[in-house]
């Protein structure tokens, strides 16, 4: 029930790492032994048991009477957010990390990241690169994601394409509890809940601190939240993504536009007309200009330079598609992040 003596432990900022646990009891004892395993000793771990039916709370339990620094609650409501709002209500540390119950540290990870945190000082985000694994084999798309997440550690462009895509991994940061606190925390009841949180990260223009080590090992299987849950469709992500730019960047005085007519496009134009956003319309596709939809006629994209001060909302997906794009908007001297915004 005691510490080890030798790591010395009180001499270092502790850590408190919040893990709402809900069924992971096939990966939950191997996610606690690579905390266990961590090379910096200073943390708690503050696990809270969503209503798991498949023995996780026997094994959270069993964990924390070898280790004094585990603690176990059980959520007092129902999901994730209530879970990580109960973590950390009990949270004492000097630093907040989060973590998922079906994922693994690398032995370093704590040890890298708090020393990066207290080097950096308040006002900033550390974070690090991810890597995929399952047994069953990796999706193109999740090792898309990966190694999207992982150029944005080596180039530190998280903040400017923040509207493509989540651009912190959620178990995979780091901030002062001061910050969190004046972020909000986890009290906005928005999901998804991690992007919602990265957004008001920005929102307190927190600067990244990017580490190039594989920080976190982020376990997919098929029953992971973000496979299965509604709060994680897409729908749910693009309203974020408009709520967050009608906040935080939209300009009344300047022509909204969105630049692309796919699925992505018609589901922006749908949600900015259902907030009675006015908009115009543009493609680079020629079989589509000239068409209505929604009320609204679509214009070749050239048409932009026309526009009165635009702000571009891209929803075009297909790579070589983007580079033209890029090319086009560099020529006409559109800035991104803040003349346009690529929302795919």
């Amino acid at each position: 029930m005691v510490q080890p003596a030798d790591r010395s432990p009180s001499m270092s900022p502790k850590v408190s790492i919040l893990m709402p646990v809900f069924n992971a009891a096939p990966y939950l004892e191997d996610c606690l032994n690579s905390i266990l395993s961590q090379g910096y000793a200073n943390w708690e771990l503050i696990a809270v048991n969503d209503h798991s039916t498949d023995g996780s709370d026997l094994l959270l339990a069993d964990f924390a009477e070898k280790d004094a620094r585990i603690h176990c609650l059980t959520n007092s409501s129902k999901g994730i957010i209530p879970a990580l709002r109960m973590a950390y209500a009990h949270a004492k540390g000097d630093f907040i990390h989060r973590m998922d119950a079906d994922d693994l540290m690398p032995a370093q990870k704590l040890e890298h990241m708090t020393a990066a945190i207290k080097k950096a000082g308040k006002g900033h985000l550390v974070t690090g690169k991810v890597k995929y694994f399952s047994s069953e084999g990796i999706g193109e798309g999740y090792e898309k994601y990966q190694n999207w997440l992982n150029e944005l550690c080596d180039s530190n462009r998280h903040w400017i394409e923040i509207y493509k895509e989540c651009v912190i991994a959620s178990p995979c940061w780091m901030v002062h509890r001061e910050d969190l606190e004046a972020c909000g925390a986890f009290q906005e009841d928005r999901y998804p809940e991690d992007y919602d949180l990265v957004f008001r990260f920005y929102a307190q223009r927190l600067k990244v601190v990017s580490l190039p080590n594989v920080l976190h090992l982020w376990r997919d299987h098929a029953q992971r939240s973000s496979r299965i849950q509604e709060h994680y469709k897409e729908n749910t992500f693009f309203d974020l993504k408009v709520h967050y730019f009608l906040k935080l960047e939209q300009q009344s005085y300047r022509t909204l536009i969105i630049w692309g007519a796919g699925r992505k496009g018609k589901l922006l134009a749908r949600i900015l007309k259902s907030k009675g956003m006015d908009y115009q319309w543009v493609s680079n596709n020629p079989l589509k200009e000239g068409k209505d939809i929604y009320g609204t006629l679509l214009e070749d994209y050239s048409k932009i330079v026309q526009k009165d001060n635009p702000q571009i909302l891209i929803t075009v997906a297909q790579k070589d598609a983007k580079i033209e794009i890029n090319r086009f908007m560099q020529e006409n001297k559109l800035i991104e992040h803040r003349d346009f915004y690529f929302f795919s």
